[in-house]
């Protein structure tokens, strides 16, 4: 009875076991059969259409057969003496084999032939540069242009990526919002001129025949003969074939001019646009091209003269934006012509430094007097009130983290300026002038305190 108790004793716990496991398999499954009901179709069509669309998107990202990358022109790796990479030395101690063989020997400077080829060499090269230029001005006042309108919006771009927006949004914003201010400068321009010269057209005939008719007229025409006068020159212009063509000649000049300014604003913001995008590029391939051993000067330098110019011309916008403001609602208070065009003109004029603000104010007043003496002294004392508050409260706030010139130097720089490249000489003058005084401050200066 021991015995036979001793084999049942374990048959209870193995059937236990069994259920227990089997009770273990059982229940995921029992449990998975009941929490997974069957989706609805809009779960299923949803599902399969993102499978396409991922699909479709990993197909999109696979290369054309056939395709290859696009070609960079990538800016070589620079290695310091203790990094420079493993490479067997051809002879002369430091000096590492090129891809394409080992250079030879250089000849001496002090050759005649070596001196003399390079003398002419270097003649040539610059008669070259000369005919280049002396042909090309046009090309590179517009790259001028660019290039400073693309170091004007950097600080802006700068912001823009400094709130976490990508620097070619960025970009893309901040040329768009020039193209506007443009585009709004000339929608505004082009209707109010072609209104002004139809006035003009339909009224002139309508001016010429009550001066002719005035008691003026008469009295000098009974003394002078000025009508007899008048027909005669008439006769002997509509009858001459050159007068004839200088007037076509001179409306076809317009045109042309009226076209070659459309096409070097459009040529102005695609290249400021290019800039704009490889500013940083074209700052390190700069200062690649500086020694080794001051390129960190070289850097620091350059850096502080692009920030200057930037805040300039970010501080001289914001300025000439408030002048003309202000300008267009003491105009439209005052009831001053053409307010909206005249505002256009004052931020534009504004842009010059020192004597733009008054060159605006003048051209202002002239169009005020045709109203009446009493609107242009209003709008005159508003205006030039203004232009000392702005000197002395608004300017020097928004200025401060521009450059700094002196004013003696400030003046003497925007007349040169205008007088070598006009207005556009005239905007870049004090920038230009700030960076001079700091190159000559940080290098000749400290070079000239040491000795």
């Amino acid at each position: 009875m021991r015995r036979h108790a001793r084999n049942r004793a374990p048959k209870p716990v193995t059937d236990k076991t069994e259920e227990s496991s089997t009770g273990h398999e059982n229940q995921p499954a029992a449990g998975a059969l009941e929490s997974s009901p069957e989706r609805p179709a809009t779960s299923r069509l949803r599902g399969s259409a993102a499978a396409a669309l991922g699909q479709v998107m990993r197909r999109l990202r696979q290369p054309l057969p056939g395709a290859q990358p696009r070609l960079r022109f990538e800016i070589p790796p620079e290695y310091n003496n203790m990094e420079e990479p493993d490479a067997p030395e051809d002879g002369e101690a430091g000096r590492t084999p090129a891809q394409f063989g080992s250079p030879g020997p250089r000849m001496s400077m002090q050759h005649p032939l070596y001196m003399g080829f390079m003398g002419t060499v270097g003649v040539g090269l610059a008669l070259l540069v000369y005919w280049i230029g002396s042909n090309t001005t046009q090309l590179l006042l517009w790259i001028v242009a660019a290039l400073f309108i693309a170091l004007g919006l950097e600080p802006v771009v700068g912001w823009l990526e400094n709130r976490r927006i990508p620097r070619p949004a960025g970009i893309l914003l901040a040329v768009l919002v020039l193209v506007v201010a443009v585009g709004g400068f000339f929608a505004t321009l082009i209707p109010t001129i072609v209104e002004q010269v139809t006035q003009i057209v339909v009224q002139a005939p309508t001016w010429v025949r009550d001066f002719i008719d005035s008691e003026f007229f008469r009295t000098v025409d009974d003394q002078f003969g000025v009508r007899d006068r008048i027909n005669e020159e008439l006769d002997k212009f509509v009858n001459n074939p050159e007068a004839m063509g200088g007037i076509f000649g001179g409306v076809l000049g317009f045109g042309s001019t009226l076209a070659n300014g459309l096409f070097g604003t459009l040529i102005v913001l695609v290249l400021s646009l290019y800039f704009l995008a490889a500013l940083p590029a074209m700052k390190k391939w700069g200062y690649r091209l500086a020694p080794r051993s001051r390129r960190a000067r070289v850097e620091a330098l350059s850096e502080e003269i692009t920030r200057s110019v930037g805040n300039y011309v970010i501080g001289q916008a914001c300025v000439a934006l408030l002048n003309a403001t202000f300008a267009f609602i003491v105009m439209s208070i005052v009831g001053v012509p053409f307010a909206l065009l005249l505002a256009f003109v004052v931020a534009l004029l504004a842009f010059i430094p020192l004597v733009g603000g008054m060159i605006a104010g003048i051209v202002v007043l002239l169009i005020a007097l045709t109203v009446g003496w009493q609107t242009a002294a209003v709008y005159g004392i508003c205006y030039f009130a203004y232009l000392q508050f702005e000197a002395y409260f608004i300017s020097p706030r928004i200025m401060q983290k521009a450059v700094a010139v002196p004013g003696a130097v400030a003046v003497i720089s925007v007349i040169a300026g205008g007088s070598l490249l006009g207005v556009l000489g005239a905007l870049i003058a004090i920038p230009t002038a700030a960076a001079i005084l700091l190159l000559i401050k940080e290098i000749y200066i400290v070079r000239q305190d040491k000795h």
